[in-house]
This record gives structure tokens, C-alpha cells and sequence, in this order.
């Protein structure tokens, strides 16, 4: 069975097609710039890259990939038949939907009333949606939520504490994000520790230019550092994570800003690029405070600082855990945030092998803990991808039988 799984952005449309019979990858690339000037499409296939000429919108975009893929000369399939299903990843699927679902009518509809909630995201996920039933009306499609994994957290983790009523009726609750991220090294952390999934006691970490943790008991979520949006908990790229409410108050009247202008301002040109004063990106930051820039170093620092301050609440959640998992860009590609992140936690059972982290192989499992740690610790890349496809795949399967 071959997937094509898409995650649409607002101005960008990234594409993977997985044989999923043997769970590898076909193809990849990403529509750039779509409906900007100079859009652009990448494709990757057999160790080869190659760029094409982009869209002007999303259903452009959809034909343009359709027809890289079917190419006589740099395609990877014969015809649009060999594509037996399409997953779309939606950012949020809120209090309505609780598990990957098939795409219809109504589905869309749905996913666009939770906009609100994810302006950025799920407009442009249905519109990738709608885009390909135009495309490929024939083909099944299943939608897959960042939020369905922390469905299975408890009143006591998702509710703030605002007057019951107002939580209910309007919805304002904690929500999560990356779980598909989540869910995935959750597996993966089962297999190398030899346990049902449903035995796992974990806290994984999906730190990159947005991050969150989440505390993990019998293999589902119970708490996640974001919240009702993607904006609370860690100190991220762009984004302040936690902060006192009164803070947007404050702006709003010393800086003249409106309350969206605050909330753009917290999302877009806080976090690392804000602290640092020059970029969101860890690369760059980590080199400057190497030179000296304390402002540099202070942001590491705090970036550091509120993972810390999270996986040590969810060991007291946890009554400890069989494992710390990194993963995403920063969690699997810098050992020296690592290192700074659970160091000094030995009286917390959690003892890291410095050898072990800083000479790590990229790209699988590995185990960077010393043998004296209790708590074991784990670098795990991440396929959200696949475990979309997977989901996609199972969802397919059912549907053909009950035909």
C-alpha cells in the first residue's frame, strides 16, 4: 500500500510517499513560497534532489507533486493508481476529534470551526484536504491530529484554573501539540526497553524550534507542557512559553499593542530570538554565546532552565519513570543541551554517560545513560511521518472491509 502523506502549511505544502508494506520511504520534498513570489518544489528520490518550478496555491501545488511523482523519466510511480490512500497531519483537532479519523464533508468543516485555535495551521490544513478530494476525488484520505494523543489526560492536568463554567462552555482547556512526535518515540521507547507499550512510564521531550515535554503513564499522555495553544510552556525559537497573564496586560499599555498584537509579539519575536536579540535558530545562538554574547548564553540558559523545570514536575507526577526520551531537531542533534538539561539530577536516579551523549550515533535508538541510572535516557529520532502513515494505513484497511 503506498501513502502520500501531506502537512500543509499557510504558504508551504511538505509531501512524503512511503510503501508502506515494507514501511520505507518513496519520495519526499516540500512546495515552498506557495502563492509568493519565487515558489519553488523540492523532490527527493533514489539519493537524488531536484527543484521545480512551485504553485500559486494549494491545489496547484497538489497536481505539481501528483505529476513529479508519475514523471516517465524522474518519476517513482506509473499512474495516480498506485497512491491508495493520503494522510493529512492537522495541527488541532480540539475537543472534537480524539483519534485519526476519514476525511469527509463534514470533517473538513470541522477541522476549519477549530481555526481559532490554530490560525496559522488548520486553514491551511483543510485546504490541503480539499485540494486533494479536487485532485483525487476516488482516494481515501484520513486526517491526523498533533492533539489526539493527549486526549487521555486527566481534569486535573488539562484544566486551568478559571471559573468551571468558562472552561466548559468556551472550550479553554490544556490541548497539547506534537503527539503524533510523541506517541511515536513512545513505541520506539517500548521496543528497546522490551515492554508492552501499555507497561511504559516515560517523559519525552520534543525540543526543536518549538518544544514541548510530556509525562507519559502506561504508554498515554497525562500532562504536556503546551497548552491551549502551542504557546505555553517551554522557552522556545519564538515563542516566551510560560509567562504571569499579566504580562499581556502590561503590554498592552506601556507598548500601545492591542491584545492580538501581544499575542503575535509572544508567539513570533519572543523566546531565543527575543532574549538573544538576534535569531531563533540554536545553531546561530550557541556560536554567539561560544564568543562571549551573554545574551546568547542567558538564552540557552533559559531554554534549558524550563525543560529542567519540567521533566523534574513530571518525575513527582510519574512517581519517577522507566526513561527520559529526546527527540526533534535540538532533543536529537545537540548533546551539549543534553548535558545541561539533566545534569546534576544523579539524587533523581537520572545519571548520563558523557561519552555515550557526545559520540551518539544519529538517525537510531540510543541509549546515553550510564548503568548506574535508574532512570534510563534515550535519544530517539522521530518519525511523525510514518506514524501518520501508520495510522492512515489501519484506517484504510477497516474501511475496505466493512465495503
Amino acid at each position: 500500500m503506498n501513502i502520500l502523506i501531506i502537512n500543509a502549511g499557510s504558504s508551504s505544502l511538505k509531501y512524503q510517499l512511503l510503501d508502506m508494506d515494507k514501511e520505507k520511504l518513496i519520495a519526499k520534498g516540500n512546495c515552498e513560497k506557495i502563492g509568493l513570489a519565487d515558489p519553488v518544489i523540492s523532490y527527493k528520490h533514489d539519493g537524488k534532489e531536484e527543484v521545480f518550478k512551485g504553485a500559486k496555491n494549494h491545489e496547484e501545488a497538489i497536481k505539481k507533486v501528483l505529476d513529479i511523482l508519475v514523471d516517465k523519466d524522474n518519476g517513482v510511480i506509473k499512474s495516480f493508481d498506485e497512491i491508495n490512500a493520503i494522510g493529512h497531519r492537522v495541527v488541532m483537532g480540539g475537543w472534537i476529534f480524539k483519534e485519526s479519523t476519514l476525511i469527509d464533508d463534514k470533517v473538513i468543516e470541522e477541522i476549519e470551526k477549530l481555526s481559532e485555535m490554530a490560525p496559522l495551521h488548520n486553514p491551511a490544513n483543510a485546504m490541503g484536504m480539499r485540494a486533494c478530494k479536487k485532485v483525487m476525488p476516488n482516494v481515501p484520505q484520513v486526517a491526523i491530529f498533533d492533539t489526539a494523543f493527549h486526549t487521555t489526560m486527566p481534569e486535573v492536568s488539562y484544566m486551568y484554573g478559571l471559573k468551571y463554567e468558562d472552561s466548559v462552555n468556551f472550550h479553554l482547556r490544556k490541548y497539547g501539540a506534537h503527539g503524533t512526535s510523541h506517541r511515536y518515540v513512545v513505541q520506539e521507547l517500548a521496543k528497546a526497553l522490551k515492554k508492552d507499550v501499555k507497561e511504559v512510564k516515560a517523559i519525552t521531550c520534543h525540543l526543536g524550534n518549538g518544544s514541548s515535554i510530556t509525562a507519559v503513564r502506561n504508554g498515554e499522555s497525562v500532562d504536556t507542557s503546551m497548552g491551549l495553544t502551542p504557546l505555553q510552556g517551554l522557552v522556545m525559537g519564538t515563542r516566551s512559553g510560560d509567562i504571569d497573564p499579566t504580562v499581556v496586560q502590561f503590554l498592552c499599555k506601556d507598548k500601545k499593542m492591542s491584545v492580538d498584537e501581544v499575542i503575535t509579539y509572544l508567539n513570533k519575536e519572543c523566546g531565543l530570538l527575543g532574549i538573544s536579540g538576534i535569531t531563533s535558530d540554536m545553531r546561530e545562538v550557541e556560536a554567539h554565546a561560544d564568543k562571549g554574547n551573554k545574551r546568547c548564553r542567558l538564552a540557552l540558559d533559559m531554554l534549558c532552565y524550563s525543560a529542567r523545570k519540567y521533566i523534574g514536575s513530571y518525575l513527582a507526577t510519574l512517581n519517577g519513570a522507566d526513561a527520559i526520551v529526546f527527540t526533534g531537531g535540538i532533543g536529537e542533534n545537540r548533546p551539549e543541551m543534553r548535558e545541561q538539561i539533566i545534569c546534576d539530577m544523579e539524587n533523581l536516579g537520572i545519571v548520563l554517560d558523557k561519552e555515550k551523549n557526545n559520540n551518539f550515533k544519529r538517525g537510531q535508538v540510543e541509549l546515553i545513560s550510564a548503568p548506574s541510572s535508574k532512570v534510563k535516557v534515550y535519544v530517539i529520532p522521530t518519525d511523525e511521518e510514518l506514524m501518520m502513515a501508520r495510522d492512515t494505513k489501519e484506517i484504510v484497511k477497516k474501511l475496505k472491509k466493512s465495503k
